[in-house]
């Protein structure tokens, strides 16, 4: 319970820097966005504490983070035109090296 409590912890680290960027657009605030932020920054971290009390906190927070800059950085790509190259889509690999590494190793 405490690894699906981390990765969905990881998940909802996503929402945050999305609703940042959809919430301060050129036409100004957009409170609706700010708050889905908010929302995944309080769901997120709550999942990271419970997930903490089983799993080791630099082991959680790593792979916490590493979900949270992956998926980010995919959602960039995929949704916002953020550039793909092959060293960045090496780097993002080795990330999820690391993050396996942490959970088997």
């Amino acid at each position: 319970m405490a690894w699906l409590s981390l990765v969905l912890g990881g998940l909802f680290e996503i929402g945050w820097p999305i609703g940042l960027k959809n919430g301060w657009t050129a036409t100004g605030l957009r409170p609706g966005w700010l708050i889905f932020a908010a929302l995944c920054m309080m769901i997120s971290g709550g999942l990271l504490l419970y997930a903490q009390r089983f799993i080791p906190i630099g082991t959680a927070y790593a792979v916490w983070t590493g979900i949270g800059a992956v998926g980010t950085f995919l959602v960039g790509v995929w949704l916002y035109g953020d550039a793909m190259s092959v060293l960045r889509l090496t780097s993002v690999v080795l990330i999820v090296a690391g993050i396996a590494g942490l959970k088997f190793g």
